[in-house]
């Protein structure tokens, strides 16, 4: 496909079509599919904390547009107001809180791309990846080692 067959124009508030309708906490605004797999960017509410993770092949670009973001990294944690950039490179543990109400909001770019197929997956599951409200890492493992992402399992 040409390249000038692959741009783009949202306006705002809207979002990329997927395989699955995504909550409103998500909005694909570029998937694999719009750039030949090289990245995927998602505008997202984080409504719950993500817990500690690796992500094996990609790494991890978030921007916050919104309140304030928690960012686990290298066993401290940052507070990132809005207008704060996060690279989280791939293979090293993080984990995303939210430290502000309302929630932060902010852009995730993954390189590369296929982060919006994680999430689709994720809401497919539905409960089924939550204990008590909050997400599990070992009910979601099993979904996420399809996209190369490992959480840490509490014992």
């Amino acid at each position: 496909m040409p390249d000038e067959d692959r741009f783009i124009l949202l306006e705002p508030g809207a979002a990329r079509p997927g395989r699955v309708p995504l909550p409103p906490a998500f909005a694909v605004k570029a998937g694999v599919a719009d750039t030949g797999g090289r990245l995927s960017l998602l505008e997202v509410t984080l409504v719950k904390d993500i817990p500690r993770h690796t992500h094996h092949l990609a790494d991890e670009c978030v921007y916050v547009l919104e309140g304030v973001l928690g960012v686990e990294f290298d066993g401290r944690t940052h507070s990132a107001p809005a207008g704060t950039f996060a690279l989280l490179p791939r293979g090293v543990p993080h984990a995303l809180r939210r430290a502000s109400d309302p929630p932060p909001r902010v852009l995730q770019i993954s390189a590369p791309g296929g982060w919006e197929r994680y999430v689709e997956d994720l809401i497919e599951a539905g409960p089924a990846v939550l204990t008590d409200g909050e997400l599990d890492p070992v009910k979601i493992n099993p979904i996420a080692a399809r996209h190369q992402v490992r959480y840490e399992e509490r014992t």
